[in-house]
């Protein structure tokens, strides 16, 4: 019986491989290579004139922990002051923060789409407004909308009492990279209430019904039963939106354009092999960002208690 039981379970295996087979490929292909010529890069001194001729040279670790690496921690100002370190500093910043915030607000949101009210079809549909105003178009938007000179922002504020001068929201550095942070927490909240409104509305009733017979507080309910039931949910909505918060690059550029107070890793990468003409220094950079990436993907599979298969 045992034998049985091992070779179907051989089968099955050699079954599931035949079956993903033309998906890792071409997830290698289109994944892969690049990722491994990055690296490669990574190792020399490519500039955008010599890497069609492949006339660079290999530097070793040199773009790495050189006198001008990505990991120059002999610094004169510090390593978290160079543009590397702030870019840094910003984006896990700027991760953070958004995430937190986003989630928060998206379970707030969620809980009130969820609810019965006249009219709640066009809300649940006002509210996805923003998620799905394209990112370039809502930088730019806002970009106006907090102009120092002619934005509704500084009107509205001076109007209130709020502010007795013009701020530039976008160019200060006290305030660019938190008027950042606010544009994204207005365009992705509804991402995050919608994959939250998806899992609650996959709860069952009788548990609701058992506690409103026995006349549990709604917020005692909450936090003992609806959100044990949409955690895995709710932690898949937040890796995603966190790998995505890692990887900004369009909203920071389109609204503070290279500016070192908001540069973000990728801004960073874009900067030093388009700008700058440094390829080899800029993939050291794109790989230490995946690195990063990856390293949080890890760690939250750890945490969450969650294997590859998707299972608690």
């Amino acid at each position: 019986m045992r034998t049985q039981t091992s070779e179907l379970t051989r089968e099955r295996t050699r079954s599931a491989w035949i079956f993903l087979a033309p998906t890792l490929i071409v997830l290698v292909l289109v994944a892969g290579w690049p990722l491994g010529r990055t690296i490669w890069f990574s190792f020399t001194d490519a500039t955008l004139e010599n890497i069609g001729e492949s006339s660079y040279n290999m530097v070793g670790l040199q773009n790495y922990f050189g006198k001008y690496g990505v990991f120059n921690l002999e610094a004169v100002e510090g390593f978290w002051k160079t543009d590397w370190g702030m870019a840094i500093r910003n984006t896990f910043k700027f991760a953070i923060v958004s995430v937190v915030t986003e989630t928060l607000l998206g379970v707030v949101f969620a809980l009130v789409l969820n609810a019965n009210f006249k009219g709640r079809s066009f809300v649940r549909a006002a509210v996805l407004v923003p998620w799905a105003i394209p990112t370039i178009v809502s930088a730019k938007m806002w970009a106006w909308i907090m102009h120092d000179q002619f934005g509704v922002m500084n009107a509205l504020l001076k109007g209130a009492g709020i502010i007795d001068h013009n701020i530039a929201w976008t160019a200060d550095p006290d305030y660019a990279l938190w008027s950042v942070m606010l544009v994204d927490v207005w365009k992705t909240t509804p991402f995050m209430a919608l994959l939250t409104l998806a899992a609650l509305q996959m709860l069952p009733t009788d548990c609701y019904e058992a506690a409103h017979v026995d006349g549990i507080h709604p917020v005692r309910v909450f936090f003992k039963v609806t959100l044990p039931l949409i955690w895995p949910a709710l932690m898949v909505a937040v890796i995603f939106r966190l790998l995505d918060a890692l990887r900004v690059f369009d909203i920071i550029y389109v609204m503070t354009s290279n500016s070192v107070d908001t540069i973000s890793m990728s801004g960073f990468v874009r900067r030093e092999i388009v700008d700058n003409n440094y390829v080899g220094y800029g993939s050291a950079a794109s790989t230490v960002l995946f690195l990063i990436i990856a390293v949080c993907t890890l760690l939250y599979l750890k945490l969450a208690r969650v294997d590859l298969g998707g299972k608690k």
